[in-house]
């Protein structure tokens, strides 16, 4: 799915995801925004654009190699001169305003802010350990016997001082420049280090089943009400209950739609059911079948299946189709890591 597409941009209940974070960002009150692109920069640029939908103003920089978060900072320096800053992993989603952690910052005069979240199993993280008083004494990327059930969530703040820690690092093991291994440097330094632990979700988006309970979490916080566009047509037969999004030039015949759903502009949804927790994207066309607990990207078709697709990631311009007679021959277009059961 991500191949040859920007992860950040996958979306979310119809949001792409780092809209997620741009929007937590300029709720802080931020406004310079450099977002750091490699092979996929185009298409950011094309959804994203200059940010003046968020009366923001949005910088692209470009790094020429995926070295590392420190490295990701260190290409940075030029647009980040020695203010402090708001780094932020655009393919995270997370519950907890960004306004909090800058309150948080300036309140206890920190060089830098990490935020932590409790996980089952850190050996896939960057960890820290806090001594009695919670404070930050180290960190380490992704050890084998973790000090602790701390993992760095996505987001960090920073002063200029990161910048002569950034200097300091050589590549990690895996050939990258680690922004735990930054952070270390600072607590060597006697650099103030505080930590803000998570009590609300956070999802690290890179596997289907984790975009599904993303998109399952924020259509849960829907609001308690229908919002229709004026423009949607919904034929007499057609049942709609719960919180259900419809944008402009979809159509609704003979179907059931049972919220929380959100459905994208310029559907055709004709004999079909959409059960709860499914995103349906822009110019889908759901037939004769029926769906829930799904994420539907633009211009995704299922038609006259019969039985209920669910727990699925249809991608853009994805086709399923029931074949009128078992076929001679099966005919496969499927992206990397793809999964087919036939019964």
């Amino acid at each position: 799915m991500t191949h040859t597409r920007a992860k950040q941009l996958l979306p979310v209940a119809n949001k792409p995801i780092v809209f997620y974070g741009i929007e937590s960002i300029v709720r802080a009150g931020i406004r310079e925004i450099g977002i750091v692109i490699g092979e996929t920069g185009e298409e950011i640029k094309r959804k994203v654009s200059d940010g003046s939908c968020w009366n923001a103003k949005i910088t692209y920089i470009y790094q020429d190699r995926p070295l590392g978060l420190a490295h990701a900072v260190k290409t940075s320096r030029d647009f980040l001169r020695d203010d402090p800053f708001v780094m932020y992993l655009g393919d995270n989603l997370i519950k907890h305003e960004v306004s909090e952690l800058a309150k948080q910052y300036q309140e206890q005069d920190l060089d830098a802010l990490i935020q932590l979240k409790e996980v089952e199993d850190p050996r896939s993280f960057g960890v820290a350990e806090l001594d009695g008083e919670g404070r930050v004494i180290r960190l380490e990327e992704k050890p084998e016997v973790p000090r602790s059930n701390l993992a760095l969530v996505g987001v960090y703040l920073f002063n200029a001082r990161v910048h002569a820690a950034i200097d300091q690092l050589q590549p990690s093991a895996r050939g990258e420049y680690e922004i735990t291994d930054a952070i270390q440097e600072l607590l060597d330094s006697g650099s103030k280090v505080g930590s803000n632990i998570l009590t609300g979700w956070w999802l690290d988006t890179g596997k289907k089943d984790d975009m599904l309970e993303a998109n399952q979490i924020v259509l849960d916080e829907l609001p308690d009400k229908k919002n229709i566009a004026p423009s949607v047509q919904v034929d007499s037969s057609s049942r709609i209950t719960g919180r259900v999004q419809i944008a402009a030039g979809t159509r609704v015949d003979n179907c059931i739609v049972r919220g929380p759903v959100v459905i994208g502009e310029n559907c055709r949804l004709q004999d079909a059911y959409v059960g709860p927790y499914t995103a349906i994207g822009n110019g889908v066309e759901i037939v004769g079948s029926e769906i829930e607990h799904s994420i539907v990207l633009d211009g995704g078709r299922i038609l006259d299946l019969g039985e209920r697709t669910a727990d699925s990631l249809i991608g853009h311009n994805a086709e399923v189709t029931r074949a009128r007679a078992r076929p001679a021959a099966y005919r496969f277009t499927l992206g990397d890591d793809s999964k087919v059961d036939i019964i």
